[in-house]
This record gives structure tokens, sequence and C-alpha cells, in this order.
């Protein structure tokens, strides 16, 4: 029985880290889906990689 109840318990584990993964994943989404709406435009990024480099 104690083979069974180690196992129940780490399923627990398991199951509790599977939930808490996703919930921060969700709220990192949503994070990031707020931000976007807030800046519609986006981000100019990088722009030295547009352009050649001097001689």
């Amino acid at each position: 029985m104690f083979e069974y109840e180690m196992a129940a318990a780490r399923s627990a584990d398991l199951i509790r880290a599977a939930d808490r993964y996703r919930r921060i994943r969700e709220a990192k989404e949503a994070h990031r889906a707020s931000s976007r709406s807030k800046d519609p435009e986006g981000r100019v990024r990088g722009h030295r990689s547009r352009f050649a480099r001097a001689a």
C-alpha cells in the first residue's frame, strides 16, 4: 500500500506543477496581449540590422 500512496502523491505533485506552469504561461500571454493593444504600431527593432555597414 505504501508504493500506491507514493505514486498517488507523486501524481498529485505533477498535476499541481502542470497547473502552476499553465497558469503562469496564460498570465504571460495575457500580459503580452495587453501590451500589444497599448502599442498598436509596434516596436521598432534593430535599426542597425537593416543598413549596410560603412566601409
